[in-house]
């Protein structure tokens, strides 16, 4: 299942100096999860600059931070890079748990693996069951991502295999190449945005509907006015008749 396209309506700027009279815009927390050399950071260097990078050395956890414009909504956007040490092998639930602070601080999740990488692919599942894990009653977005998909000589992972895994999780998926295709990486991101968004529109309704009005607190000229008028109806009207 695809995401919509959205390219034609994405703007980026850096995050501006606060001041009292801006309108802070809202704020939107993502996380990129996989394993090692499944190319997360290309993807979020992508999406930000445009520019593809082949080769990054093993990071420990960027955070990037920018506002965009998603189809007019001015959004602070933060995208935390994480460590790629998952793997499928003993010492996966150990890593798994070692992102429980990132996991818990996001609101949306990308979770990417290899075409060219079987074992990336098989970290998925255990991944999207920690993070439904941390965010028992939480809706948050989550979207599986089939990275390098230009490299079709090299596959190991069929493009069904990933349909099949996001349909069983109850989860999007899209095969892109990072390297190749600008728009598609944008719409993954895109995407992600305008449902933690919606997630924070619905969370709002939610927060007023459940205030209380406060009672107005009385106008005492306009009681003391309806008490006089109370005690002039009364003395108007005629007697009961015995």
């Amino acid at each position: 299942m695809r995401p919509p396209a959205m390219s034609g309506h994405f703007l980026l700027a850096p995050i501006p100096e606060s001041s009292s009279d801006y309108l802070l815009p809202k704020d939107i927390k993502l996380a990129v999860l996989g394993a090692g050399r499944v190319g997360k950071s290309a993807m979020i260097v992508r999406f930000l600059t445009k520019r593809f990078i082949g080769d990054y050395e093993p990071n420990t956890g960027k955070l990037y931070s920018r506002i965009v414009y998603v189809e007019g909504d001015q959004l602070s956007l933060q995208i935390q890079d994480t460590p790629g040490g998952i793997q499928v092998q003993d010492s996966i639930t150990q890593a798994i748990d070692s992102l429980s602070k990132c996991v818990q601080w996001a609101e949306g999740f990308l979770l990417v693996y290899s075409i060219t990488d079987y074992d990336s692919y098989q970290s998925i599942r255990p991944l999207y069951q920690h993070i439904r894990k941390v965010h028992p009653d939480s809706k948050a977005p989550i979207i599986i991502v089939g990275n390098k998909g230009d490299l079709l000589h090299a596959r190991q992972v069929q493009t069904h295999d990933g349909i099949q895994l996001a349909s069983e999780l109850g989860s999007l998926f899209l095969e892109i190449s990072t390297s190749e295709n600008y728009e598609d990486v944008c719409d993954v991101f895109q995407h992600l945005c305008k449902e933690v968004s919606k997630l924070h529109s619905l969370s709002g309704e939610r927060r007023r509907a459940s205030i209380i009005p406060r009672p107005r607190s009385p106008n005492m000229q306009d009681l003391k006015r309806r008490f006089k008028q109370a005690l002039s109806s009364k003395a108007k009207s005629p007697s009961p008749l015995g």
